[in-house]
């Protein structure tokens, strides 16, 4: 039964729209309706500025990171990145926007980094480097989310390759406008790097 509620909790957690609630509350404005339209940290940088957009990533990361402890706090016998993946789900799925979600970016770095925080340094590193040298974040994201497969291979953890598995798909799914956009070559790079 914990584990149930456990699971319920980490995707409610992940359902929280930090990006629609600080635009909504702080700059009167809905990032849907701006930029991408997205509700991740990219957007909010784009629409909100630099500020906003750190504490978004900040509070997505945190999303992803604080529910992968939950398995060891209730004593539960499940894989912890599974949980984390629950945060993820509700970030990209959330029950209260009909399930129209952000890409899971942040809050997947925050599950990686509460499970294998060294992959999470390396993951970082990489995409900071890709997107220093292309200025996109999508790219950078998905370059990182590939890596991340290669490194749960390496570390020879199985539910953890599982579930960056399952990651790196969402993300794909998720990124495929960007896709396109980069191959006609009118993705927005960002500004501020």
């Amino acid at each position: 039964m914990m584990t149930f509620v456990v699971i319920i909790l980490s995707y409610l957690i992940g359902c929280f729209p930090s990006g629609l609630v600080l635009g909504k509350l702080f700059y009167k404005k809905d990032i849907r309706n701006f930029g991408s339209g997205n509700l991740g940290a990219t957007n909010t940088f784009r629409v909100l500025g630099k500020k906003a957009g750190f504490i978004v990533m900040f509070l997505d990361i945190f999303k992803g990171f604080i529910v992968v402890f939950f398995p060891i706090w209730f004593n539960l016998d499940i894989p912890s990145i599974f949980i984390g993946m629950c945060a993820v789900v509700g970030h990209v799925f959330p029950v209260f926007l009909k399930f129209r979600g952000g890409k899971a970016v942040a809050t997947s770095a925050g599950a990686v980094l509460g499970v294998h925080p060294i992959l999470l340094i390396v993951l970082a590193i990489i995409f900071f480097a890709i997107l220093f040298l292309t200025k996109y974040v999508s790219l950078s994201s998905m370059v990182a989310a590939t890596f991340c497969v290669i490194g749960a291979i390496i570390i020879g953890d199985i539910p953890f390759l599982v579930i960056s598995i399952a990651i790196f798909i969402i993300l794909f799914v998720r990124h495929r406008s960007n896709i396109v956009r980069i191959f006609k070559g009118n993705e927005p790079k960002i500004k501020w790097m």
